[in-house]
């Protein structure tokens, strides 16, 4: 069996294949891969049993991830919380594996790295497990109120109806003052948690790239922007990916508002499923506000091949000593950082 290398971006059959996969996502769209590429300079690439000319039946994609401090990699994809391997047939995702592994020794990688949602892997003894998160999606199929009355009553009907009380103004679209007002919100909430923030240009290019498939949704109070998300959509699926607020504004109940008034539009709109994407397994707060939503709690296993000789011995000294350094920069300190170091995670 044979395996052959296309680019999603410039191959026609990649977008019609995703958009008639039942297992795709907005991961996997050439939008998503037209903003890693813009943002960050990765090159996707994608993986097929299928034939040059022929319709697509299977497909891998990854990006290229060129990094002179982290290392040269191949990652499906970055930046994404999940990206499913699209067969229908055991083998032919077999046979993609065993070509990924001789272009890892090829081409001197030091990994090569597999986010998918499901959990079936391959069966090469070469694959690890890289990371472990939790994964929350929640069903929008039940009626509205059915889904209001399965959220948890202290913690977020109380807070919902205490937002409505307060008369928290809630506004959605993709403007300029929009994407400002999310993006403020972010860098404080970067700053609270000692990180930078994603390159502004990151979410200009999704805005370009996904048009009409990426939403910005602001909760306000006076005027003044209290909490914000960003969601993407593809297909039955409503992804949720940044969110971010004003601690000052906690008492308000700005984030449980939001994320009511995000379930009612998406139930509006015909969704089947939020996807609340990933959280870090010692994240008990966000792992907690997950739940309280009443989404579905599982495990979501990022897979891995990395040479023997290239494996790093990974501690929390490093990134302990980087978030004291973050926490005190001064603003736009911690943009530039934000901008020059994601392209070197992935």
């Amino acid at each position: 069996m044979s395996v052959y290398a296309f680019n999603p971006l410039i191959d026609p059959r990649w977008s019609e294949f995703v958009h008639g996969h039942p297992r795709a996502s907005i991961f996997h769209t050439t939008g998503w891969l037209e903003a890693l590429r813009r943002t960050y300079g990765y090159v996707p690439m994608g993986y097929t049993t299928s034939a040059p000319g022929e319709l697509l039946t299977n497909g891998i994609v990854l990006c290229r991830i060129s990094s002179w401090l982290t290392g040269p990699r191949m990652v499906s994809l970055p930046f994404s919380d999940h990206c499913e391997p699209l067969f229908e047939h055991r083998e032919n995702y077999e046979e993609i594996i065993c070509s990924l592994q001789r272009t890892l020794q090829a081409e001197k990688l030091r990994y090569i790295e597999l986010r998918p949602r499901s959990a079936v892997r391959p069966a090469e003894a070469w694959i690890e497990t890289a990371e472990t998160f939790c994964f929350h999606a929640l069903d929008l199929r039940p009626a509205l109120k059915e889904l209001f009355l399965q959220l948890q009553k202290d913690c977020i009907q109380r807070k919902i109806r205490r937002a409505e009380r307060e008369g928290l103004f809630y506004e959605t679209g993709r403007s300029n003052v929009l994407l400002k007002n999310f993006y403020d919100l972010l860098l404080l909430t970067r700053r609270r948690h000692k990180l930078p923030p994603q390159p502004m240009k990151w979410f200009r290019n999704l805005i370009a790239c996904l048009g009409d498939r990426i939403e910005i949704h602001l909760a306000s109070k006076g005027g003044q922007p209290v909490a914000s998300l960003l969601t993407l959509h593809h297909g039955h699926t409503l992804v949720y990916k940044y969110g971010c607020s004003d601690e000052n504004f906690h008492n308000l109940g700005g984030m449980p508002f939001l994320f009511w008034k995000v379930i009612e539009r998406a139930k509006k709109q015909g969704f089947q499923e939020f996807d609340l994407g990933r959280s870090d397994a010692d994240n008990t707060g966000l792992i907690t506000f997950k739940d309280r939503l009443a989404a579905r709690r599982s495990n979501l296993t990022y897979l891995r091949y990395s040479d023997v000789h290239k494996r790093r011995v990974v501690t929390g000294h490093g990134a302990d000593i980087a978030r004291r350094v973050f926490g005190l920069m001064p603003n736009g300190l911690l943009s530039v950082a934000g901008k020059l170091l994601y392209r070197h995670v992935g």
